[in-house]
């Protein structure tokens, strides 16, 4: 399938807005047991930081010192850094390559692996937030899309727990939860 990540970058980015907006307990539990909900956004938060420096070619002990801390207004830091993110994304030439801190890889190629990073963890959230779980249909094809030639190596990356074993013919938003270690149920 070919997917506008540009624009499903942006969807995703709005998407997890909304889920922080739902958010009234940031000490309560994720899906990934060693974070709670603040944990969680402060990691995607993190990730959206990194966008704009690497994109700009600072190598990653540059793009690090480049950084400001994550301040403690998490819902005001997403918007910040998720709009930054977009930005750099907009701006940016898909062949060019980033450097990152376990691979070169094109700036298309960090964008589809960045915008799923936050599709699953917008459900991780939602979860967590006891908030609106369903993804965009778009969302979960465009990750599924990403994750499931992969799905070989995903456990051993140490991201994603185990996967969790569903029927074959569970909606695909369920599959792809379950491919990243995550039972919808």
């Amino acid at each position: 399938m070919a997917s506008d990540w540009a624009a499903l970058q942006r969807l995703a980015a709005r998407e997890f807005g909304a889920r922080i907006a739902a958010v009234t307990d940031w000490h309560a539990q994720t899906p990934d047991t060693d974070w709670d909900t603040a944990d969680l956004v402060r990691h995607v938060v993190d990730e959206q930081r990194w966008v704009a420096p690497l994109l700009a070619g600072y190598p990653m002990e540059r793009a690090r010192r480049r950084l400001d801390p994550i301040g403690s207004d998490l819902a005001a830091e997403w918007e910040r850094h998720a709009a930054e993110a977009s930005e750099a994304w907009a701006a940016a030439d898909p062949t060019a390559l980033v450097e990152l801190s376990s691979d070169t890889v094109t700036v298309h190629e960090y964008l589809r692996e960045q915008t799923s990073d936050v599709i699953i963890h917008t459900w991780d959230l939602a979860r967590a937030a006891g908030a609106e779980e369903r993804l965009p249909d778009e969302l979960v094809e465009a990750a599924w899309d990403y994750f499931s030639p992969i799905q070989e190596t995903l456990e051993g990356t140490g991201l994603f727990a185990s996967r969790v074993e569903l029927p074959d013919d569970a909606p695909l938003q369920h599959r792809l939860l379950a491919l990243t270690g995550r039972d919808p149920r």
